[in-house]
């Protein structure tokens, strides 16, 4: 990254919201549901599916905490009267895990209960190592018990393939990410090759133990591996899919749907669609470029 990208990331703060939101509307469906219905509608057109994802995380007020769980009911209500190709996602401090874990486990099951009535599904993402053990404990209980339930592993952390090993033998169901919280190395592996070697690693482990796996990157070579690995070990497609964030690479998503692989979108939205945009830009420092024009008034979108 340039020093001058470096510097813009740094201040995106100062920039105003509008600024802001001309770069951030391709990576977030907008402040309402109405925006993500939009949004799926016009992923389910192009043949993908998708995954609503209602933005918000370190909730540490119940009553809050309960108005996501209102919130995520009515984008399961909304996803059966639409007939669209999505279920949802949720981020487990959003209900207060590093507060009260068993609240947020009833707060899960209320959403898990809806799933399995609508016949949908329940993706628990999983954040920093400080909510590992209480995320995995959380699906463990409510897969056992509903069976729509899925949650998340990460390629850097070095517990991830014990964790697989650990899964339930019935009906797992993992997005496997590469990971992007800042942990210690004694706890995560460091750099970029290794991190993608045990990508590999652990897609081929879930794979051959017949998890459900959703592949989630960006990252072409990453691609390229897990398409050589689901033919050479006769993966059905219905047994795996891809997964990618709103507006990043759609060339590549659309190479993978006319392969005929099953290609799941991140479609985010909100009124903290502010302060995840900050966070997406961050991590992704050649957008940086994008908001700089859109500052100075020389076009971009």
């Amino acid at each position: 990254m340039s020093l001058f990208n470096t510097i813009l990331v740094r201040t995106l703060p100062l920039a105003p919201r509008f600024v802001v939101w001309r770069v951030a509307k391709r990576y977030v469906a907008g402040p309402t549901l109405e925006d993500a219905v939009r949004t799926v509608r016009r992923l389910n057109e192009l043949g993908a599916m998708a995954t609503i994802d209602v933005l918000g995380e370190g909730v540490g007020e119940q009553e809050t905490a309960l108005g996501y769980v209102e919130e995520y009911n009515r984008v399961y209500d909304r996803i059966a009267e639409e007939n669209l190709d999505s279920n949802v996602s949720i981020k487990p401090t959003m209900l207060m895990l590093g507060q009260d874990e068993m609240f947020c486990r009833d707060c899960l099951d209320i959403l898990a209960t809806k799933a399995r009535e609508l016949k949908n599904f329940l993706r628990i993402d999983m954040e920093d190592a400080t909510t590992t053990d209480a995320t995995l404990r959380t699906y463990w209980d409510l897969q056992e018990k509903h069976g729509c339930v899925g949650t998340v592993l990460q390629a850097y952390m070095r517990r991830t393939l014990d964790d697989i090993s650990s899964l339930p033998e019935q009906g797992a169901n993992i997005r496997l990410c590469k990971g992007i919280y800042i942990e210690a190395r004694s706890i995560a592996w460091k750099g970029y090759e290794t991190v993608r070697a045990n990508f590999v690693i652990a897609l081929e482990k879930l794979l051959r133990q017949g998890v459900y796996t959703a592949i989630a990157t960006h990252d072409e070579y990453l691609v390229a591996r897990a398409t050589g690995l689901v033919e050479s070990l006769g993966v059905p497609r219905d047994r795996y899919e891809f997964q990618m964030l709103l507006g990043v690479d759609e060339e590549l998503r659309d190479i993978l749907i006319e392969q005929g692989h099953r290609v799941r979108i991140y479609v985010p939205y909100g009124k903290d669609w502010y302060e995840y945009s900050i966070r997406r830009l961050r991590e992704n420092p050649e957008i940086a470029g994008h908001v700089a024009r859109a500052v100075l008034g020389l076009g971009g979108s």
